[in-house]
């Protein structure tokens, strides 16, 4: 369904000392290719699995902003990977939001999840989708 997701940053060094490590935990392990739009404003392009995000100067030239009520989600494989993946983000100049990384119930579904900032304010959760227990009839 999508190509990729592009979040705006005010800072793309900052970015990809950030990026190259919160994206490693889920098993990211090229680094961002960079581009120059015909306007010569800068993005970082990250490609893992055939998904891509890409991290971008606004390219009109005001100042990032992250989008009031938009996240982006990261699959991860086990809780393990969501903790890692959320504690690598706070140690790299991320913010921990919301409450802690943990189990949540949602409707019928179960998932393990965390929810971060990144150091320009875009939301970003990991997320991982716990095996529904059979109910008793």
């Amino acid at each position: 369904m999508f190509n990729h997701v592009m979040l705006g940053s005010n800072d793309l060094e900052r970015s990809r000392q950030f990026y190259d490590r919160v994206l490693a935990i889920l098993g990211c392990t090229t680094g961002p290719s960079l581009s120059t739009t015909n306007s010569g404003h800068h993005r970082l392009f990250y490609r893992h699995e055939g998904q891509t995000l890409g991290i971008s100067q606004p390219i009109n030239d005001q100042p990032a902003t992250a989008g009031n009520g938009s996240t982006v989600a990261f699959r991860c494989d086990s809780p393990e990977q969501v903790r890692a993946f959320h504690d690598t983000a706070i140690a790299h100049g991320g913010h921990s939001i919301e409450d802690p990384p943990g189990p949540r119930t949602l409707g019928p579904h179960s998932y393990f999840l965390a929810y971060v900032r990144d150091p320009d304010g875009n939301k970003l959760c990991a997320i991982h989708r716990l095996p529904n227990e059979p109910t008793a009839e």
